[in-house]
């Protein structure tokens, strides 16, 4: 919507120089005139609102959700939409309405999802904000892979209304939207924004003493058989950040091994699929890719891709056969659901009011095109915290030997987001955040 954005910003001209005062414009439009970018699941009035869903590619937006109604409101000029994996259910970000999403640091890799055409339009200087949303990581991985700052508020500050799929039954409380950025100074007013009211249940005002901080450290997740090993560079790269806290600000990074976090991906998995208090079943994911359309049998769209004739994508066909084995063995899913339960007071115990867990944003630097498709749940580094509930910050920590970005996730319990993105501003000072690519 470019020629529309440069009307507005024409309009921001003329209200700055009518001149009525730079205290009025701050506290009124706190982010007048700064262009933003919006994933497509969203939204944005006048736009297309497909979510990489073949049967929606005429769909267009005739309203905006309610994040972007408040950036707008806030004096922000939406650029457009970006692209995200087909249902926002993949992390590669690629669908057979627009194509695939490539990696501004290397082309041949992917971008993460679902909100990866966020972190690639961040990463690549074309926008300054994005909207992301995330149920298993997709605003982390995409801001992980792509360089940028991404975060995961805690669960049920900021609306989800607007964006399609959005979540029902027990996953809301998973769903979280929430900001992506090229620098971390801006997380916390672009987050004040999107949450409105509820900004109140965050401790944004307080002021953070980075010396008090309980810090801990988790190297990876313990050795799951899902998930690759933690690359020795993402190692290197969490320990340069434990020894640069212990020697400028004199704490000690507490060392701990969580057991429960070797099973992230099947205590996501069965608590995803779990019943809600009122005992509504989980949204099926092959009634969403027929859209109240026509039944969509994942069987038969298997047949089709493999003569390429489905209008799906592979992961998403996947999900469609996978999804009811997950309630094939109730018994062990509820275990799953207890251990789930008990993660949570164990985490929320550990970090308590002051403290900082230092963890994976994911084992492996950004990953070639279709690869995923071989480690399908690396995303349970991310996904985790989503059933947790907890406020997650992931900041990046320069590139890799092979011009790569690297990060780490910064996690919190329940409503300490300041913690995060305070310690999130300090990394980006020590490691120098965002990387312009080409640069080396």
């Amino acid at each position: 919507r470019f020629e529309e954005a440069l009307q507005e910003a024409q309009q921001v001209d003329k209200l700055l120089s009518e001149g009525p005062g730079d205290e009025y414009l701050e506290e009124k439009f706190p982010l007048l005139g700064v262009p933003i970018t919006v994933k497509e699941a969203f939204s944005l009035y006048g736009m297309p609102n497909t979510s990489g869903l073949v049967n929606r590619r005429n769909v267009i937006a005739t309203s905006d959700a309610t994040v972007v109604s408040r950036l707008k409101q806030a004096g922000a000029i939406p650029l457009g939409v970006t692209n995200c994996s087909e249902l926002c259910m993949w992390y590669e970000s690629s669908n057979r309405v627009y194509g695939r999403t490539n990696n501004p640091y290397d082309l041949q890799r992917i971008v993460g999802g679902s909100s990866g055409g966020e972190g690639s339009v961040l990463a690549a200087a074309c926008s300054v904000i994005g909207v992301g949303s995330d149920i298993g990581g997709s605003i982390r991985m995409p801001a992980f892979f792509n360089g940028v700052f991404g975060h995961k508020p805690t669960t049920g500050v900021v609306p989800n209304d607007g964006q399609f799929p959005n979540a029902h039954g027990v996953r809301t409380s998973y769903l979280c939207t929430g900001p992506m950025c090229r620098y971390a100074e801006d997380l916390e007013p672009v987050l004040r924004v999107m949450a409105g009211p509820g900004v109140s249940k965050l401790k944004l005002n307080e002021k953070v003493s980075l010396e008090k901080i309980k810090f801990h450290c988790m190297d990876h997740d313990g050795g799951s058989v899902f998930v690759s090993p933690v690359d020795k560079e993402i190692l290197q790269a969490q320990k340069k950040v434990v020894e640069h806290l212990e020697s400028d600000l004199g704490v000690q990074v507490q060392r701990v091994a969580i057991h429960k976090m070797k099973y992230s991906f099947q205590i996501w998995s069965a608590m995803m699929s779990s019943k809600d208090s009122e005992g509504q079943e989980a949204q099926r994911f092959t009634d969403l890719l027929g859209d109240h359309g026509k039944p969509v049998w994942p069987l038969w769209e298997l047949m089709k891709w493999l003569v390429g004739m489905s209008s799906h994508t592979l992961p998403a066909i996947a999900l469609g056969l996978t999804e009811k084995l997950v309630n094939l063995n109730l018994s062990g899913k509820a275990k799953l659901v207890s251990m789930g339960k008990s993660l949570q007071e164990e985490m929320e115990a550990l970090l308590g009011p002051d403290g900082v867990l230092l963890y994976p944003s994911h084992p492996t630097i950004a990953p070639k095109h279709h690869s995923p498709i071989c480690m399908p749940f690396n995303f349970a580094y991310t996904a985790i915290f989503n059933v947790l509930g907890l406020p997650v910050t992931q900041c990046p920590l320069g590139l890799g030997s092979e011009g790569l970005p690297l990060g780490i996730q910064l996690v919190a319990a329940a409503y300490n987001d300041h913690l995060t993105l305070a310690v999130a501003q300090y990394l980006e000072k020590a490691f120098g955040g965002w990387v312009l690519p080409g640069k080396v």
